[in-house]
């Protein structure tokens, strides 16, 4: 068995799909798939009602695009599912203040939005613990970023099961060896996001091949020369190891592949190829 899902807080992004979605096309022919909508996480940041059913409605549209067969997979919303809010109410009794002040996400967000620190943005975990449980599920796809989550939930689930017996299967997070984490393509040590301040940083889907190209074209690398200027060192060059996983993830080349095709052509003909690719 295996769960995801995806807030529907703007149109997906370009990390979403390499992080997450192609993994769970990938594997609905291998597994019992549950793909969902996270209507209720999105809510912990102030939503326009009709904007969020409307986005909500527009992202299951873009899951089928992306291949996820509603013959093959369950697709849903999660705020349709009662059993989601009710379960993750009893879980966050059993999850520590401590564990949920850690948590690397929240830290994030409520720097970034000091006006609304709400006790659901608090509380995320007990909640994303709750859809993951419900199904039993074996193994969450899920990008880099979402790591910790999963291992909360692993914790959660050890803790409700050591007092009530073996109730939860201890899922486990299936990170995909590349494209895991897309950073940005502006600033390359800052993750992907929809909310990204400039618009240059972030790849949408739904985005003209004339507009993804233009980012590319202007994606941030470095001022290294060298006929090896394409390579792959996330520590030293962040912009171009970026462009190399995305591009990798775009057309199932190696990294060692992707630097012998672009060796001795710099950084304006691989920005292109990658473009292209995407």
């Amino acid at each position: 068995m295996i769960f995801s899902g995806i807030q529907p807080s703007g149109d997906l992004t370009l990390g979403s799909y390499m992080g997450a979605i192609k993994n769970w096309v990938e594997m609905i022919d291998e597994y019992n798939a549950f793909y969902c909508i996270v209507d209720m996480h999105a809510i912990t940041v102030r939503q326009v009602p009709a904007d969020l059913r409307r986005r909500t409605l527009e992202q299951l549209a873009q899951y089928i695009a992306c291949g996820l067969d509603p013959r093959k997979v369950t697709l849903f919303v999660q705020s349709h599912v009662p059993a989601h809010a009710e379960l993750g109410w009893v879980l966050s009794c059993y999850t520590m203040f401590g564990e949920l002040s850690r948590m690397t996400q929240f830290k994030d967000k409520s720097a970034k939005n000091t006006e609304n620190i709400n006790a659901g943005l608090f509380t995320y975990p007990a909640l994303m613990a709750a859809d993951i449980l419900l199904y039993q599920t074996d193994f969450v796809p899920v990008g880099d970023d979402q790591r910790q989550h999963v291992e909360i939930c692993r914790d959660i689930a050890m803790r409700f099961n050591n007092i009530y017996g073996d109730v939860f299967t201890i899922p486990q997070a299936y990170i995909p060896k590349v494209g895991a984490r897309i950073m940005s393509l502006t600033e390359p040590t800052s993750k992907m996001s929809k909310s990204d301040k400039d618009p240059g940083g972030c790849v949408h889907l739904m985005e003209s091949p004339d507009d993804i190209m233009r980012k590319f074209k202007r994606a941030v690398t470095d001022s290294d020369t060298a006929e090896n200027c394409v390579r792959f060192d996330p520590a030293a060059k962040p912009g171009v190891s970026n462009l190399m996983q995305i591009y990798a993830g775009s057309t199932g080349r190696t990294f060692e592949e992707i630097e012998n095709e672009f060796c001795g052509k710099g950084y304006g003909a691989f920005k292109a190829a990658v473009g292209q690719a995407v």
